[in-house]
């Protein structure tokens, strides 16, 4: 019996922040202290404050520990597990109730107070390598009631009366796609997890499997009973080592507590799953492309209909849902479909999960109900936008998404509300940007990813998105005309209309999106050769204030390419025709002399 527990995240974000070191570091000091039957370390899931890495908690203080390093370590055994003093100096910030002195519960802060934790509930929480862990916190009890008491239809319906819809993207009701395949003849059908994740910015899938890899195990053989298959696929990318490494951990101890293969829990219903690894390709997020890539094949998209829950995977009736939304599938089954329906709004029932990244001071991982509105999930959530800076937009759906401007930023996030405004919920991907950012800049950026993640199989896709990223270059660099404007707009609405699969069909809704909300800002690098935001290279000029510059001689020693002249404690000049504009000068200025336009 161990008198406290160190969970340390053993999540991508932290263990790229060096948290097996710590770990390694614990465990020699507790050692070297006699602690090591009295102390247990659990290796876990992400916390979702991905900022703060790495990071740690001690119960039962429940002490969060953020930032922590190996040279921490000694610290935190000599004064906190020996003799019960809570080191204050590397507690998350948020933690300390300063008024009373004392530690608050890690719901009771900002970050965690308005959130939710369905598909995460487990992440942070459990070791994802020990299968008892997650059976005690209630694993493949879901499971065990739809084999002994439910049967695939009462699956199916309690699905559909729950309102959960896919979170991978379009949104489409989970229960209404199983029925589909459901009703579909023949012995032979697959079950599909989309882990291949490939929006910039976007770890919700990666961590879930991270940190929960049983509870999409569990979903899946029960959506293989519900259609009546019995063999899945995890269809995961390769680049996510941590979340492979788990998924097999998982899949064999699934195997030996006979939980997946024949007779599973003496029903007689047999159910097995592979792992198929993806090597990169964002289009083999889209779900026929994935099916052709399982197959040995390239991943290509192919045409629909007929739709994979008659035709899919082999041509066979297939179901095909993402990692967030088996995740939660046991929690549905177990509560009941009124419970998760309960959460959300009308039409966007449960909880969704956000990747916060871009200008935002929580970085990390949050679920939230939908309908959370944009402002609480920055301001509230994310902490606020650092250096005092103003909000400009959200992006969401990544490359497949649109921009949020700040008219919207008490829009209520769910499906229809976002399509409302020329954006999508996608996976879940959520950059925020300020003043700072140029919004062609953005939709160059992610037009730029798209022309490289295209699988060239429509031409629409395979040429317009070029056209599109050779209209946006051209007005970044100064070059582009009003008439391009026009061009550009007609493009992405025959792209949106034409393409083969939803990869090209969203192409455009970044450029779309911007064109709608930040026009003033195209028609300023079009006809003013001028970025407001100061961001495109080729409309810069840097110059320096006479009246500022101390002749310091910093920017001239530094400067790269000696466009910078002058003598000591006389105001230098720069030379227009020979700076590069890489605003070194500007980085190193001490007193704010030089400025960029």
């Amino acid at each position: 019996m161990y008198r406290s527990h160190v969970l340390i995240c053993g999540g991508t974000g932290c263990s790229s922040s060096g948290s097996q070191k710590v770990q390694d570091a614990l465990e020699k000091e507790l050692k070297a202290n006699g602690l090591e039957e009295e102390v247990a370390i659990v290796r876990t899931g992400c916390f979702g404050l991905c900022e703060n890495g790495p990071v740690m908690i001690v119960y039962p203080e429940g002490s969060f520990y953020s930032r922590v390093t190996p040279e921490d370590v000694t610290e935190i055994v000599s004064e906190h597990l020996l003799k019960g003093r809570i080191v204050q100096r590397l507690l998350y910030k948020d933690s300390i109730d300063a008024e009373n002195d004392t530690i608050k519960s890690l719901d009771n802060t900002p970050f965690y107070k308005k959130q939710k934790r369905v598909a995460l509930r487990n992440c942070g929480i459990i070791d994802p390598e020990i299968i008892d862990e997650y059976i005690a916190y209630d694993g493949y009890q879901a499971l065990g009631k739809v084999l002994t008491e439910m049967t695939p239809e009462e699956v199916i319906e309690t699905l559909k009366a729950s309102g959960l819809r896919g979170r991978g993207g379009a949104g489409f009701p989970t229960g209404v796609k199983w029925s589909f395949a459901a009703a579909q003849p023949g012995p032979e059908k697959y079950v599909c997890c989309n882990a291949d994740e490939g929006d910039p910015g976007a770890f919700m899938d990666r961590s879930v499997l991270e940190g929960d890899p049983h509870v999409v195990i569990e979903a899946m053989i029960i959506a293989g009973y519900a259609i009546g298959a019995h063999q899945g696929f995890i269809y995961v990318r390769a680049e996510y080592p941590i979340a492979v490494k788990r998924l097999r951990i998982a899949i064999g101890q699934a195997r030996e507590y006979g939980l997946l293969g024949k007779d599973i829990l003496g029903s007689g219903f047999d159910f097995d799953l592979d792992i198929r690894l993806g090597a990169g390709a964002f289009v083999c997020g889209e779900e026929t492309a994935l099916m052709t890539s399982i197959e040995g094949k390239r991943g290509e998209p192919r045409p629909r209909p007929p739709f994979p829950a008659v035709k899919g995977l082999f041509e066979k009736p297939t179901i095909l849902n993402n990692v967030e939304t088996y995740a939660n599938i046991p929690q549905i089954i177990l509560k009941g479909a009124d419970w998760f329906a309960s959460m959300g709004t009308e039409k966007s029932k449960g909880t969704k999960v956000f990747a916060l990244g871009g200008k935002i001071k929580n970085t990390g991982l949050v679920e939230i109900p939908m309908g959370t509105t944009l402002r609480e999930i920055v301001e509230e959530i994310g902490g606020g936008i650092p250096n005092g800076k103003k909000f400009k937009a959200a992006q969401t759906g990544g490359p497949s998404g649109g921009c949020i401007p700040a008219e919207h930023f008490d829009v209520p996030i769910d499906y229809d509300n976002l399509i409302a405004i020329g954006s999508m919920m996608g996976s879940g991907g959520l950059i925020v940007m300020d003043e700072d950012n140029c919004m062609v800049d953005i939709a160059k950026f992610f037009l730029e990813f798209t022309v490289d993640e295209s699988c060239g199989k429509c031409t629409p896709c395979r040429i317009g998105t070029k056209r599109m990223y050779e209209i946006l270059d051209k007005i970044t660099k100064g070059q582009g005309t009003l008439e391009d404007l026009d061009k550009l707009e007609e493009l992405a609405n025959y792209i949106k209309a034409n393409s083969l699969c939803g990869l090209g069909q969203t192409a455009p809704n970044p450029v779309l999106s911007t064109l709608r909300y930040f026009k003033d800002e195209y028609i300023a690098h079009v006809v003013e050769k001028r970025c407001p935001a100061g961001v495109c290279k080729s409309l810069l000029s840097f110059t320096i204030d006479p009246d500022k510059c101390k002749g310091c001689t910093l920017c001239s020693r530094k400067c790269p390419v000696d466009a910078i002249s002058g003598k000591v404690k006389e105001p230098h000049v720069i030379d227009l025709s020979k700076c590069i504009k890489c605003g070194t000068c500007m980085d190193l200025c001490k007193f704010g002399a030089i400025s960029k336009k």
